[in-house]
């Protein structure tokens, strides 16, 4: 099986745009970050997305795997090693050509060449036992990828047929939260914090956090279904609570739908119904929305500390 020798040009940590000493829980979710962006499903009529979802993956596929990474780093550490190795020379012989010391480096840089060329043999090898015996880490990071773009088209398709507002532009919900000028934390709400709490109501076209007024941020979903219950059933984090309000394509309420005489009954006994039926579902609702919280705070704390650490 032929190797693709333009994987071994490429610096894979920038690819992925993570450091050389990144974790696999790093590089996979940079990979997942990028390879939504660019996936073929999604970049139909770009045919450098096709190449660049290629590329993400062979550095997924590397990145993960012990052997292939440090075959991978050697490679790379040996190739900076001769660029500067190099520039050196040239300084070196525009003083002095043709002496002892050049023919010396000449003779060193000689020698470095074919150890480069060992150990990205052994790099090569590293890449076919992966193509060959098939990348785990990979298949589970693009199945992911795969779900979630399913996922989207799905909701896509209940947005267009059964969110009753078609034509009148995507949901738009206004975010507000406590959060002083000068707080870094930004009260405990960042980009990725806020998208983490509201995708799992449905997909989330943009969000944009209010670069004028602090505590203050817009999102747009999908379906009116996914907005319908971010404003009804999300509290945010129990240390500094949002305020959802709807902006645009908030759902009219039909008034053709109403109960029968025959059926209708007192608003107390509807609500002692109401409250009947749902209260369970009620309670256990707010208690994953509880758990899902806290262990997001938790995987922030983690993360904050293992860069920390790095």
């Amino acid at each position: 099986m032929a190797v693709d020798k333009e994987l071994l040009q490429l610096d894979l940590y920038a690819l992925l745009g993570v450091g050389e000493k990144a974790s696999e829980k790093e590089v996979k979710k940079a990979y997942r970050q990028k390879a939504l962006t660019c996936h073929p499903d999604k970049n139909p009529d770009n045919p450098r997305a096709e190449e660049l979802f290629h590329q993400l993956s062979q550095a997924l596929a590397v990145l993960t795997d012990a052997a292939a990474r440090a075959a991978y780093d050697k490679v790379r550490k040996a190739k900076k090693q001769a660029a500067e190795r190099t520039q050196k020379l040239d300084e070196k012989r525009k003083k002095v050509k043709l002496d002892l010391e050049a023919r010396e480096r000449e003779a060193q840089a000689h020698v470095s060449e074919e150890e480069e060329i060992r150990i990205t043999r052994t790099l090569e090898q590293e890449v076919i036992r992966l193509r060959e015996e098939g990348s785990r880490q990979l298949e589970e990071q693009q199945k992911l990828i795969q779900d979630q773009i399913r996922l989207e088209r799905e909701q896509r398709v209940q947005g267009k047929h059964g969110n009753g507002v078609e034509g009148k532009g995507t949901p738009k919900l206004k975010l507000r939260w406590k959060c002083k000028k000068d707080d870094e934390t930004k009260g405990g709400y960042t980009k990725e914090v806020l998208l983490q709490i509201l995708q799992k109501y449905g997909e989330v076209l943009n969000l944009v956090l209010s670069s004028k007024k602090t505590g203050s941020a817009v999102v747009e979903f999908a379906t009116v279904k996914a907005a319908e219950m971010a404003v009804k059933n999300e509290v945010g984090l129990i240390t500094n609570p949002l305020k959802i309000s709807w902006l645009e394509g908030q759902p009219q309420n039909n008034p053709s739908m109403k109960f029968p005489d025959s059926t209708r009954q007192p608003r107390a006994s509807q609500d002692s119904v109401l409250s009947e039926r749902d209260y369970e579902s009620l309670v256990m609702m707010r208690m994953r929305q509880a758990a899902e919280r806290q262990q997001l705070i938790e995987q922030l704390q983690r993360e904050d500390e293992e860069e920390s650490h790095t």
